[in-house]
């Protein structure tokens, strides 16, 4: 609600501009900052479990310094920022750019960057946690803390050898993503490179049975249609689509199409619904490409580099990048958040309330729904499915049970281990 005027007290005319500027100035503060969020929906997104999918958590601080848990004044993601806005869990992920394949230095940066993630985690032990296990997501969201379960994006491995994973998941890490981000692998077809393998070739089926065996979880975002549809296949557990959206919305190859909608679904698995416009809003994917040149996936110039660069050059080039500010995508074609649920809401029509989730992609450029600033403004999605008229228990489900649910089958069998 707007603050409350009496027309009666405004009798010149020069109260009356008052009045209106008063008026514009508070829709305005609204715009720039955040919408007012129902009292119903704060309660209820504060007593659900909020997992997010999808998180760059610290992609920022490994090329710069600093702290996760400082505030920063821009970007999408602090932990201050993310206890504000009700997180309790997230997909910690850690983004290895195609800019360290040529050179094959992607299991090197791997290992640093997980080492960085663990030391930041550690630093913050009040407020975070790594999770292994869904009963870790329970035990530390019970704490009062923000349960990190720990993620890559990209590739730990161009080749995907067994013995790498093995020790991957050694140090923690529990969710993989399948494709090399958009850059096909030696065993993994991308979602937006030129494919090679029709799908997945042998190791590529080696990688999932090994990734089964040992309980992690298998992200299909960014792999080709066919790779992802192999994967399901393959799998004797769900995957997951961590940040992914609907081609039928936005008809580009980075989208599912129904019918591999429909089959994910029907293994068990989960689609994590990225946050920004470019995902759900043609016009804005439009407006985009046009003012940058190239889709956001184009990954054509990094080839022209070379190998001959070492991993420290590499680092100096893909530093400024980060953290990922959103392309300035005018207010007057962004979808609203209402729109944005309306996405999900589709997805549910299609498969139903147990396969939709939320994987933001915070600090991943993600440009935002209308009104929203960051990760503090996750309540604006409760109010805005309480506005549906879903229920509570449906509400719940998006915004962390599902993606727990999946979590836990995976990992369950595991715990002793």
């Amino acid at each position: 609600m707007g603050p409350s005027l009496n027309i009666h007290d405004y009798r010149t005319a020069g109260c009356w501009l008052a009045l209106l500027a008063s008026a514009a100035g508070w829709l305005c503060a609204q715009n720039a900052a955040e919408l007012p969020v129902s009292a119903r929906a704060r309660a209820l997104h504060a007593g659900s479990l909020v997992f997010d999918g999808h998180i760059h958590a610290v992609d920022r601080e490994f090329y710069h310094g600093g702290d996760i848990g400082q505030r920063k004044s821009d970007g999408q993601f602090d932990l201050p920022r993310a206890k504000e806005g009700g997180l309790g869990a997230l997909f910690f992920s850690i983004f290895v750019t195609e800019d360290y394949y040529p050179a094959r230095f992607e299991t090197k940066q791997a290992l640093r960057m997980l080492d960085f993630a663990a030391g930041q985690i550690a630093r913050n032990r009040e407020t975070t946690e790594i999770a292994y296990t869904a009963s870790d997501v329970e035990r530390i969201r019970k704490a009062g803390k923000i349960a990190a379960v720990l993620d890559i994006e990209g590739s730990f491995d161009l080749d995907g050898d067994p013995a790498v994973i093995r020790e991957m998941y050694r140090l923690g890490l529990r969710s993989v993503q399948l494709s090399a981000h958009n850059w096909t692998s030696n065993y993994a077809d991308s979602c937006c490179s030129a494919p090679k393998w029709h799908g997945l070739n042998g190791r590529g089926r080696e990688v999932i049975h090994e990734m089964n065996r040992l309980g992690m979880l298998i992200d299909v975002s960014h792999a080709s249609d066919e790779a992802i549809s192999q994967a399901i296949d393959i799998s004797s557990d769900p995957v997951v689509a961590t940040h992914h959206g609907l081609r039928e919305i936005n008809d580009i190859p980075r989208n599912m199409p129904e019918w591999l909608l429909k089959k994910l679904a029907a293994k068990g698995g989960v689609i994590g619904f990225q946050i920004g416009n470019e995902f759900h809003n043609r016009k804005a994917f439009d407006w985009r490409t046009a003012h940058s040149g190239k889709a956001f996936w184009d990954t054509t110039g990094i080839l022209q580099r070379g190998t001959s660069l070492d991993i420290y050059e590499l680092d100096r080039i893909v530093g400024p990048q980060f953290p990922m500010l959103p392309a300035d995508i005018p207010q007057d074609i962004r979808m609203t958040v209402d729109e944005w649920v309306g996405v999900v809401d589709r997805a549910i029509q299609l498969v139903g309330e147990d396969h939709v989730a939320l994987g933001s992609d915070f600090d991943g450029g993600p440009p935002l729904p209308r009104g929203m600033r960051d990760i503090r403004d996750l309540p604006m999605i409760t109010d805005a499915m309480l506005r549906r008229g879903y229920s509570e228990e449906r509400i719940r489900k998006f915004l962390g049970g599902n993606l727990l649910r999946v979590f836990r089958r995976i990992t369950a069998p595991h715990e002793q281990n």
